[in-house]
């Protein structure tokens, strides 16, 4: 297997096709991570989602990380880690462009709305957040099979 570091331009294109993966927040030098839909529009992540803890944890503390990540076999993967801020966009008037923006973006994600808005069994509905993270660094990593010749002298 061979591992190669991706450029932030490779990192971003998987990110237009990925649009799942894995939200860390922390809180009290806690850390606590869910998994999470986005959408990405080459600068801003973007996503909705309920009032829960995430949303309390990253109220508080505004810096978080996602990890998105594709393995079709042990010698074929990628990894992306993306570090960032959060940005509440709320329904009021001064965010009217950023949230329809948002909403044109996730929209393109078939059931776009789910399992973000799908209130858990036995649970009253709750008004959406939509949010957004600035990027402000992203890293990837790629492993690819090496050709079976070039393996013979390896254990």
């Amino acid at each position: 297997m061979l591992v190669q570091e991706m450029t932030v331009d490779e990192c971003r294109a998987e990110l237009q096709v990925v649009n799942f993966g894995r939200l860390a927040c922390a809180r009290d030098h806690q850390p606590y991570i869910v998994p999470v839909y986005f959408a990405f529009d080459g600068k801003h992540l973007y996503g909705i989602t309920t009032p829960g803890q995430k949303i309390e944890w990253m109220r508080a503390n505004p810096r978080v990380c996602l990890e998105v990540d594709a393995r079709p076999s042990h010698d074929l993967w990628m990894s992306i880690v993306v570090l960032g801020r959060y940005e509440e966009l709320p329904d009021a008037p001064e965010y009217g462009h950023v949230r329809a923006q948002a909403l044109e973006i996730l929209q393109k994600r078939t059931l776009w709305w789910e399992p973000a808005c799908v209130p858990p069994e036995r649970q009253a509905r709750r008004a959406p957040i939509f949010y957004r993270i600035h990027i402000e660094e992203v890293t990837g990593r790629r492993a690819t099979p090496v050709a079976a010749e070039a393996n013979v002298d390896r254990p």
